[in-house]
């Protein structure tokens, strides 16, 4: 190899590709800002009014948690129904979305459909569709949390599902076992694990949306902090938001701790 060769071989590679890119991404962001009046100057304007707003909620009203209570405790049950309901209708449809197991793709890509359907409706229009269906209370929000876990299991599942190890399946099939058996001893061992991962996690998101549900009047402690802010109690609204910090990071602990004896 001759030394112009070896040169050639050794140019460092061009970074016009990478300041193109990063050209880009900085248009975007400034395109971006500049639509949406966003700019630093106003988010250090609005300082002075946050720390106003910190100084009216300290010290909180802690004599308001006997009605708090109550509300944060639907909001939990809220979730587990909801994340219940969601989560077990998502096991037949994730079996049907998963091309591995539904071999036909008239019926993988209609399943797809649908759960691309589902996630693309924020939790927060299922409750207010519901509210206007239902009225205002706890059942709105646990139909738009059910909505939301399933198509959020289902769409995990059925990824984790076409991701499994096909040499038991096909050890399965051909001894001759039907398609029940198929899944049963063959899909449902390789997948139970991250499934119940994807139902915890889904249950810590949906506490958190449970609580802001309320805000549009699908129950829980949403309506009780909506109240507050309307009210201008902003003490007891930081009553509110710490109580339910304090019981997002429990379930978070929880949950994670079974996670990793899980995985």
């Amino acid at each position: 190899m001759t030394g112009p060769e070896r040169r050639d071989i050794l140019k460092k590679p061009s970074n016009a590709k990478s300041y193109m890119t990063t050209l880009v991404l900085i248009f975007l962001l400034w395109w971006s800002a500049d639509k949406t009046d966003s700019s630093i100057v106003t988010l250090i304007n609005g300082f002075p009014e946050m720390g106003k707003l910190l100084v009216e909620m300290i010290p909180p009203d802690w004599s308001y948690i006997d009605v708090v209570w109550k509300p944060m405790m639907e909001t939990i049950q809220m979730a587990v129904i909801g994340t219940t309901v969601g989560g077990l209708v998502a096991i037949p449809i994730a079996l049907l979305a998963a091309g591995n197991v539904t071999r036909s793709p008239w019926i993988y890509h209609p399943a797809r459909i649908i759960l691309n359907l589902i996630r693309t409706i924020p939790e927060l229009l299922f409750a207010g569709l519901f509210v206007a269906i239902f009225g205002i209370g706890a059942m709105p929000g646990v139909l738009a949390l059910a909505f939301f876990s399933f198509g959020l299991i289902a769409k995990l599942t059925y990824e984790s599902i076409e991701a499994v190890d096909p040499g038991p399946l096909e050890a399965m099939t051909a001894v001759g076992a039907n398609k029940l058996q198929w899944i049963h001893f063959g899909v449902v061992p390789q997948v139970a694990a991250q499934y119940i991962a994807y139902f915890l996690y889904t249950f810590e998101v949906n506490v958190r949306a449970a609580a802001v549900l309320g805000l549009v009047g699908a129950g829980g402690i949403g309506l009780t902090l909506d109240r507050t802010l309307q009210q201008f109690r902003y003490d007891r609204s930081a009553l509110i938001i710490i109580l339910t910090l304090a019981i997002v990071l429990l379930i978070d602990f929880v949950s994670t701790k079974i996670r990793e004896r899980l995985l």
